[in-house]
């Protein structure tokens, strides 16, 4: 419904932000990574998400499209409510959730607030079965050329194929780093040029 807000940054606390747009003091939460790249009276521009409720309408909103695509994914496992993805994305960032997919590990979900091990194995299991069906065996780039499978790049690929991000929209951006990056370092800078 609102893609986005644009405006003054009139108010920070724990949890929110309070963007002026137009007149309208919009009451956006936000995650602690987003109020980070945040400055009071400044414009800022937030990707958000509106939750509806039979008692209560939130807007959510985030810095990057990557962070906004994090939490979308993370609110359609059953468990994770809006208030429990922020918590997850104020302890961890994209890139760090989608190495923890991919490499199956559920432990370190658990230290966000409201992540218990059992919800955290079903994040884990619920984000890596979006991906099963992903090939990465020599990924194939739209101008017809091949990545090699170096294992780092077939990692990343998988690991932003979480977050909804197709093998042609992230191997032309992979196909131009530095091969020898480890794969968080790929991942970071293919969400950098994709924001």
């Amino acid at each position: 419904m609102i893609y986005s807000v644009r405006g003054n940054l009139i108010l920070m606390e724990a949890g929110f932000a309070v963007v002026e747009c137009g007149g309208v003091g919009y009451r956006v939460q936000t995650s602690i990574s987003t109020q980070k790249q945040l400055k009071l009276n400044t414009e800022v521009m937030l990707y958000t998400h509106m939750n509806v409720r039979e008692d209560a309408m939130e807007l959510f909103g985030f810095a990057s499209k990557g962070e906004l695509n994090t939490f979308r994914m993370l609110i359609g496992i059953t468990g994770v409510g809006p208030k429990v993805a922020l918590a997850i994305l104020s302890e961890l960032s994209s890139e760090q959730i989608a190495m923890c997919v991919s490499a199956g590990d559920s432990k370190t979900l658990t230290r966000a607030n409201g992540v218990g091990p059992k919800l955290a194995q079903r994040i884990v299991l619920e984000l890596k079965d979006k991906i099963k069906g992903i090939s990465t065996e020599g990924i194939e780039i739209s101008k017809g050329t091949v990545i090699a499978d170096t294992g780092n790049v077939s990692k990343a690929v998988a690991a932003l194929a979480v977050f909804g991000y197709s093998a042609a929209d992230v191997t032309p951006i992979l196909s131009r780093l530095d091969p020898n990056m480890s794969v968080e370092e790929m991942i970071t800078a293919t969400l950098r040029q994709m924001a």
